[in-house]
């Protein structure tokens, strides 16, 4: 799905008054019903991840973390089944996942006497059950599954989403006898950085030459696609030519401008796909095939 600049800013500015909560991605889906539950999720958590950015260094000042702390100790004791931690992610304007990062991080602290080691403060996030309190580990658990964009589930979903998009892609380059040699491939050839597909015969999208692709399973807005240009995609295009990327949850179509410069952007496979053998044929007269035939 292609949006204008305009109509993203409208999306943005009203994702501003959302929590990371699936029940808000539900009056965001009613407010914009005309665009999918996917993009509009993935435009969420652009927006979302920018406002953390902006304002995630004041909830981890030592005296706010704690203060957060006393006051989850106080409510779950006085409402041992509430959503305690859910609720105080939800009025501070901080991510249950993070919040129950923080909690948990205090937790450890308070029982051991000591900062907790970073792999058993994951561990514990990605399985609550490990959570010696069973209090706090149901309320981190309630975080987890309600946060839509931060925590261990939300990065299994998107590993797992990523996948399944790649996987898509080449189905669709075999379905079309597309010669290619995939991520995992061209790294068994000794390449480091490379695209998600390597074509070994080039092909032909809406009049451009496109020798690789690379597969994004989000929404490219200005500032992700300005850190996949430099970071990613002009790599790409100086040690193996032009190529294309596939936002499969749309982009804002402004940002389509270097296909002259060997860049094209499209929001799903491309569905005129010529192939170097289909445009030689067409670009024969009438008169050479009769002579190759003869």
């Amino acid at each position: 799905m292609r949006l204008s600049r305009a109509e993203y800013k409208e999306i943005a500015r009203w994702t501003e008054q959302l929590r990371p909560t699936r029940q808000c991605m539900q009056r965001l889906k009613d407010r914009f019903p005309h665009h999918s539950q996917s993009t509009l999720l993935s435009i969420f958590s652009l927006e979302y991840q920018k406002r953390t950015k902006r304002t995630i260094s004041r909830h981890h000042v030592p005296d706010v973390m704690e203060r957060y702390y006393r006051r989850y100790l106080n409510e779950a004791q006085v409402r041992p089944t509430a959503p305690v931690l859910l609720e105080l992610a939800n009025e501070v304007d901080l991510s249950p996942a993070l919040m129950a990062r923080v909690i948990l991080d205090q937790f450890l602290k308070d029982t051991d006497g000591e900062m907790p080691p970073k792999a058993v403060l994951n561990s514990m996030l990605k399985e609550p059950s490990l959570i010696p309190d069973q209090t706090l580990a149901n309320n981190v658990y309630q975080c987890t599954i309600n946060d839509c964009c931060y925590g261990p589930l939300v990065d299994c979903i998107k590993h797992a989403v990523g996948q399944e998009h790649e996987v898509l892609l080449r189905d669709k380059l075999m379905e079309r006898n597309l010669s290619f040699l995939d991520e995992n491939q061209l790294r068994t050839k000794g390449y480091d950085k490379t695209p998600d597909i390597i074509l070994e015969v080039p092909i032909a999208v809406e009049g451009h030459i496109i020798h690789w692709i690379e597969s994004k399973a989000s929404f490219g807005d200005d500032h992700s696609h300005r850190t996949y240009l430099n970071e990613q995609f002009w790599s790409y295009w100086n040690r193996f030519g032009p190529g294309l990327v596939i936002y499969w949850y749309g982009f804002i179509e402004e940002l389509d401008c270097q296909r002259d410069r060997g860049i094209l952007l499209k929001d799903g496979f491309p569905t005129d796909v010529v192939t170097l053998g289909h445009a030689t044929q067409q670009e024969q007269t009438p008169e050479s095939q009769k002579k190759d035939k003869e």
